[in-house]
């Protein structure tokens, strides 16, 4: 057995054990407020800059627009967003929140920051540990986003 394909000795594993299970944490805190963690990330940049095109929320998720259309539809029965053509481009579908969809960003911030917290806290990384992850994460994905 090479060394190199040992489970063990994979990044991408631990990735995608850690997203896991991450995402898996955020579960019951997005059960209570109804939603699920892909409409979460939606909601996430809809609340930073409402009234996006549906190329724009796909294109800051790392997604394609086939991904994130029926996701849109769903959330749309949910009565959290709204969807209309483009004023210049018919083709175009803009995407604005609604009053709930607003509202829905005060309860998520009562909620998951301390409940993520909680569900870390005996995890030894500090504050910073967890902001120096981040950018190294980051500079993994603009390393791989350039790959064709």
């Amino acid at each position: 057995m090479h060394k190199e394909l040992q489970l063990g000795n994979q990044l991408c594993f631990r990735l995608y054990t850690a997203s896991r299970l991450i995402t898996q944490a955020y579960t019951p805190m997005l059960t209570a407020l109804g939603i699920t963690y892909p409409q979460y990330l939606v909601l996430m940049v809809l609340w930073e800059q409402d009234v996006l095109p549906v190329n724009d929320i796909a294109h800051r998720l790392l997604l394609e627009t086939n991904t994130v259309t029926p996701l849109l539809q769903r959330m749309e029965k949910l009565g959290l967003v709204i969807r209309k053509k483009g004023t210049q481009d018919k083709r175009q579908q803009i995407v604005s929140l609604t009053d709930k969809g607003k509202a829905l960003e005060e309860q998520a911030y009562r909620l998951i920051p301390q409940g993520m917290s909680q569900e870390l806290q005996s995890c030894p990384l500090q504050q910073d540990d967890y902001h120096h992850m981040a950018l190294d994460l980051d500079s993994i994905i603009e390393t791989l986003k350039k790959k064709p």
